[in-house]
C-alpha cells in the first residue's frame, strides 16, 4: 500500500487528484466544527449524553459527530446514501426507472438528477423534524418560525454541500466521493475511542494487567480488521467457456472466462438496514420521551438495543442480537436478488454462445446460478455477523463502549482498498499512455 502511493505521487497527474481529496477532506473537518446558527449546542450535547441506550449512536458515527454537537453538517451523508438505497429499490418496482436505468448514460444522469432532488427532499424533512422537535424543548435559543427556518436551510444546505463534495471527489479526485466522505466521518471518531479504551481498561492499571489489555485491544482490532480484509476478497469464479464461431475462412471465440462471483455481494448495506430498523423504534421513543419504562414495550426496546446485547447480567435482551442476525441475512438475500439477476447473465451468455462447462444453456444455467449464488450469500451474511458480532461482544461482557464498530470497519477497509485499485488503475493507464506514446 505505501509503496503504491510512493509511487503515485511520483506522477503530477495522480499527485493533483490526491491533493484535491485531501483538501475537500479539510473542509469537510472545518465545517463539522461550525455551529447552526442560533443553536444552543450545550442542550444538543447534554441531551444526547443521557440518552441511555444507542439509537443515535450509530447515525452519530456515521456523521463523524457533527450530529452530537450539531453543525452545520449535522445530517452528513446520511439523507443521500438514504435515497440513494431508496432509488435502487424503485428501479426495479417501477418499470419507467428500470428502462431509464438500462437506458445508458443518459438513463444514469436522470436517475442521479432524481437522486439528488430527494436527497434535498429527505434532508428538508429531517431538518424540520429536528427543528420543531428540539427546538421548543432548548435546542434554538429564541424559538420563532425565522430562527427555526435558518435551522432548516442550515442543515439542509450542509447535507447538498456534502453531496456536492462528493460528487466533484468523484470527478476531480480519486475513490467513489460519497464513500471518500463517509470514510473521513467514521475515522474522525477513532482517536477519541481508542483514547476512550485507554482511560477504561489500560490507564491506573498495573503495567502487566495495562500491558495485556492494550494487547487483547490491539488483537480484537486485528482480527476483525482480517476478517474484513479476507469477506472483501472471497469470490467464487464460475468458469465460462465460448464456442467457436465461423467468421469468413476463420474460426474465432472459443475462449474460456470466468464470471466472479463475490461472497460479500450486497456489501455493508445488510448490516446498515438491519441495524437502522433495529434502531429506529429507540429513536422515536427518544424524540417522545418514552421508553425508560418497566412495562413490556421498554423491554423489548431494550432488548433491540446493541449495547444491551451480550451483557451477562441481562442475557434476555441478547434476543434482540438473534433478530440482528436474522435481519442481515434477510437483508443480505434481498439485496443480492434485487441487484444480481442470474436470468439475465444466463440469457446474454446463450446469446453470445457461451455456457458453463457441464450446464445447458438457458434455464439449467439459471438455476445453476441461483443455487451458487444462494450458498455463498449464506456465507457472506455469516461473516458479516461474525465481524459484527465481535465488537458487540466485548461491548456487552467488558463494556468496551466505542463509536466504530464492524459495519464501520467494514466500510473504511473497502473504501481504502477499493481507492487504492483505483490508484493502480490510474497509474497502469498513465504506463500504457507512455507506451504508445514512446
Amino acid at each position: 500500500m505505501f509503496k503504491t502511493l510512493q509511487n503515485a505521487f511520483r506522477i503530477k497527474d495522480i499527485r493533483r487528484k490526491i491533493f484535491y481529496v485531501l483538501f475537500m477532506l479539510v473542509v469537510i473537518r472545518v465545517g463539522s466544527q461550525l455551529p447552526v446558527p442560533g443553536v444552543n449546542r450545550d442542550y444538543f450535547s447534554n441531551w444526547f449524553a443521557s440518552q441511555s441506550g444507542d439509537a443515535f449512536n450509530f447515525f452519530d458515527a456515521f456523521t463523524g459527530g457533527s450530529f452530537s454537537s450539531m453543525s452545520v453538517l449535522a445530517l452528513s451523508i446520511t439523507p443521500y446514501i438514504t435515497s440513494s438505497i431508496i432509488m435502487q429499490l424503485l428501479t426495479i418496482a417501477i418499470p419507467k426507472l428500470e428502462e431509464l436505468h438500462k437506458d445508458g448514460e443518459e438513463g444514469r444522469k436522470k436517475i442521479t438528477a432524481i437522486t439528488r432532488y430527494l436527497t434535498v427532499g429527505l434532508a428538508l424533512f429531517e431538518s424540520i423534524a429536528m427543528a420543531v422537535g428540539f427546538g421548543n424543548q432548548g435546542l434554538v435559543t429564541d424559538m420563532n418560525f425565522v430562527n427555526g427556518a435558518i435551522v432548516v436551510v442550515t442543515l439542509t444546505a450542509g447535507s447538498a454541500l456534502l453531496m456536492w463534495i462528493g460528487e466533484q471527489i468523484t470527478v476531480k479526485g480519486i475513490g467513489n466521493g460519497i464513500s471518500v466522505v463517509l470514510l473521513i466521518n467514521i475515522v474522525s471518531r477513532v482517536p477519541s475511542d481508542m483514547v476512550s479504551l485507554y482511560e477504561q481498561f489500560v490507564k491506573d492499571k498495573t503495567i502487566a494487567k495495562g500491558a495485556l489489555a492494550a494487547l487483547i485491544i490491539f488483537a480484537v482490532i486485528l482480527l476483525v480488521v482480517v476478517l474484513v480484509l479476507i469477506l472483501n476478497g472471497a469470490q467464487r469464479n464460475i468458469p465460462v467457456q465460448y464456442s467457436k464461431k465461423m467468421q469468413g475462412r476463420k474460426m474465432v471465440g472459443g475462449q474460456s472466462t470466468h464470471i466472479p462471483l463475490k461472497v460479500n455481494t450486497a456489501g455493508v448495506i445488510p448490516i446498515i438496514f438491519a441495524s437502522s430498523i433495529m434502531s429506529f423504534p429507540g429513536i422515536i421513543a427518544s424524540f417522545l420521551n418514552k421508553g425508560n419504562g418497566t412495562g413490556i414495550g421498554s423491554q423489548i426496546l431494550a432488548g433491540m438495543n446493541s449495547s444491551n446485547w451480550c451483557n451477562p447480567e441481562r442475557p434476555i435482551y441478547s434476543i434482540g442480537l438473534l433478530v440482528y442476525m436474522i435481519l442481515v441475512v434477510f437483508f443480505a438475500y434481498f439485496y443480492t436478488s434485487i441487484t444480481f439477476n442470474p436470468m439475465e447473465i444466463a440469457d446474454n451468455m446463450k446469446k453470445q454462445g457461451g455456457f458453463i462447462p457441464g450446464i445447458r444453456p438457458g434455464k439449467p444455467t439459471t438455476e445453476y446460478l441461483n443455487r451458487i449464488l444462494n450458498y455463498i450469500v449464506f456465507i457472506g451474511a455469516a461473516g458479516l455477523i461474525i465481524v459484527c458480532v465481535i465488537p458487540y461482544f466485548f461491548n456487552g461482557v467488558f463494556g468496551a463502549s466505542v463509536s466504530f464498530g464492524g459495519t464501520s470497519l467494514i466500510i473504511i477497509v473497502g473504501v481504502i482498498l477499493e481507492t487504492l485499485k483505483q490508484v493502480e488503475s490510474l497509474m497502469l493507464v498513465r504506463n500504457y499512455k507512455g507506451f504508445l506514446n514512446d
